[in-house]
């Protein structure tokens, strides 16, 4: 009984000492997905600017790129709690969760919170591109080759994520 009642303590610290591990790691990737979304956006703000004619097709992108997103972060922060070794925390925290078409399909039947994200991701995927989407990839491609147009945002993103990986959870 005495060996229980030493044990124990430690079990319950291993626990919380997890938890708060799983947590931080959660926030540190929620905030990548924060930082990614803000780089889209400016990224489309600065697109649609220069063409306005793009603007139906940027905020469909943008739209696609919220729904890639949250998937990701609802999908990290469940394989934190239930499967972590789906999470590569080793990698670079752009390469943490690599979910293939297959993966966010099986997921998008279960009837839960990531499924439902999971459900529209694949949705989003499945339909057909938008017209404009090759006059966007083109825009983009125009604008990232002319790196003074992005200066500001790109280095806000790059100063961002630097920060974020610099997180040390333990």
């Amino acid at each position: 009984m005495k060996l229980a009642a030493l044990i124990l303590p430690f079990a319950l610290l291993a626990t919380s000492a997890q938890a708060a591990n799983t947590e931080c790691l959660s926030d540190k990737y929620s905030q990548y997905v924060d930082a990614s979304l803000t780089w889209y956006e400016e990224l489309i703000a600065i697109t649609v600017k220069k063409d306005p004619n793009l603007e139906s097709v940027g905020d469909w992108f943008l739209k696609g790129r919220k729904h890639h997103f949250e998937l990701n972060r609802a999908a990290v922060d469940f394989y934190l709690k239930n499967d972590p070794s789906k999470v590569k925390t080793n990698q670079s925290i752009e390469s943490w969760l690599q979910l293939d078409q297959k993966e966010i399909k099986s997921l998008s039947m279960n009837d839960d919170a990531l499924g439902k994200v999971a459900k529209i991701t694949f949705d989003d995927r499945q339909a057909p591109p938008h017209k404009q989407n090759y006059e966007l990839r083109s825009a983009f491609a125009d604008i990232l080759s002319h790196p003074k147009e992005i200066d500001a945002p790109l280095k806000t993103y790059n100063k961002t994520i630097t920060q974020i990986s610099d997180i040390s959870c333990k």
